[in-house]
């Protein structure tokens, strides 16, 4: 084996993205550490057909050129929809003459409005790019490991010359959602993630997830896909994720309005995550009305940003008579704010359906936030006796827990979340590195806590 290369494209091309997976591929990468098991470590990109070395995932204080390339994306994609235009527009035409003054009305137009603006842009961004990373030569015994959200990349096809010249793949997965649960999310990311996963089935080498309940599932996905045989040519394994908000700022300003929240005694319970329908806010909101019709003046804060398919959940806050009573809704939070809201809540409340790994539980508990979540594999794996879990198809059961906090004063969990331990992103990084290694040189694997928390 000769070096691991790990993949960053996406967070490289938007690096103000701070979601969730976008935050793991930023910690795993500057924690990233120099070696592991004596094979170097490097973050890299893929762009253009080209291999790079990154120096500086975050892009360097030139505000023109940043919304250059920014705008540079957006014509890039209008240029391709242009072309989807056209190519609809051809196949309907029956006529030669007037298909070809199409192709020629389209290839000036083309050419007038994308063509020469593109290679401008392009050419200046390329300056740019050298600044933050340098060009790599792939050797063989690399192994790339594909870290970032790569199934809305074009590079494709370079990673199959890459295999080709003898580079290992290796592929990290976040959960297999958008396969077992399509509902939540829209046909065309669906569509889009299904034919990854088709692709990456056939490419990788072996896969990394973030959960050994996640690793369990993939492997069984691959057996159905393919079969036990193939299946038990691949290795599958996992990491765990860290906790540390990375962009907080204690000279920051915190949300004023968060702030004031928090300054009264009555407890907060807070929810974090992007707001979606597998996040179930909508069970949230029935088990807060039950609280607080049984008397609670416990309070509801929903932070996260806004994403889709959550138009009538939106709504239904938007006119719900507690808004800004015992109701409250923040959009656009920064780290700073968020720590905040962390270190003076009561507790997490996390009614998903399903998650890959579920990295609020994480960051409140690592800060002492005692939580309550979904009763689902994952959450077990992460929270063990330190949670307390109620029942999803019953939103009475999470209504009692609240009530009984409120009432006791004591978090209803088996074990005092005082005593739960979790990694650090630094440990998570050295993880990811270690064991893939450790993966791909057939060696024995160090004995694997399987939940991080255990003593």
């Amino acid at each position: 084996m000769t070096r691991l290369l790990v993949e960053c494209t996406h967070v490289f091309k938007h690096p103000t993205v701070n979601s969730g997976i976008q935050r793991v591929v930023r910690n795993v990468i500057k924690q990233l550490p120099a070696s592991a098991e004596d094979v170097e470590c490097m973050p890299v990109i893929l762009i253009g057909g080209q291999l790079y070395r990154v120096q500086h995932l975050a892009p360097l204080d030139t505000p023109l050129f940043n919304a250059l390339a920014t705008f540079g994306e957006r014509l890039q994609r209008l240029a391709h929809r242009f072309w989807q235009g056209h190519q609809r527009l051809d196949i309907r035409s029956t006529s030669k003459l007037a298909r070809r003054g199409l192709y020629v009305a389209y290839r000036l137009t083309s050419f007038a409005v994308f063509g020469l603006p593109l290679r401008l842009i392009g050419a200046i961004n390329h300056t740019q790019l050298l600044k933050r990373c340098s060009p790599l030569q792939h050797q063989p015994g690399d192994q790339l490991v594909l870290l970032d959200s790569s199934w809305h990349s074009d590079f494709f096809a370079h990673v199959e010359r890459l295999k080709r010249d003898g580079v290992g793949v290796i592929a990290v997965i976040y959960d297999l959602i958008p396969l077992t649960h399509p509902q939540f999310y829209d046909t065309r990311l669906v569509e889009v993630f299904s034919e990854w996963f088709d692709w990456i089935t056939r490419t990788a080498d072996g896969y990394m997830a973030i959960s050994a309940t996640v690793r369990d599932q993939v492997r069984e996905e691959l057996q159905r896909r393919i079969g036990t045989e193939q299946t038990d040519k691949r290795w599958f394994d996992f990491f765990h994720l860290g906790s540390e908000l990375d962009l907080h700022n204690s000279h920051a300003t915190v949300e004023p309005r968060l702030k004031s929240l928090f300054a009264t005694p009555e407890p907060v319970l807070l929810m974090v995550s992007t707001i979606e329908p597998r996040k179930n806010h909508a069970y949230l909101l029935d088990a807060f009305e039950r609280a607080w019709a049984a008397g609670s003046t416990a309070r509801l804060c929903i932070a996260g940003r806004v994403g889709w398919k959550c138009e009538a959940l939106l709504a239904r806050v938007r006119n719900h008579p507690e808004l800004n009573q015992r109701l409250f809704m923040f959009n656009d939070l920064s780290d700073t704010s968020l720590e905040h809201a962390y270190a003076h809540a009561s507790a997490l409340v996390f009614p998903s359906f399903v998650e890959g790994f579920g990295l609020p539980l994480v960051e409140a508990m690592q800060r002492g936030l005692p939580a309550m979540g979904s009763d689902i594999a994952v959450f077990r794996e992460i929270g063990g006796e330190f949670m307390a879990y109620f029942d999803l198809q019953d939103p009475q059961s999470l209504a009692d827990l609240i009530n009984q906090f409120q009432r006791s004063g004591e978090f209803p969990a088996a074990r005092d979340v005082a005593d739960w331990q979790w990694i650090s992103w630094r440990e998570a990084s050295l993880q990811l590195a270690e064991r893939s290694v450790r993966n791909i040189q057939g060696a024995p694997l160090a004995p694997a806590r399987q939940y991080a928390h255990c003593p």
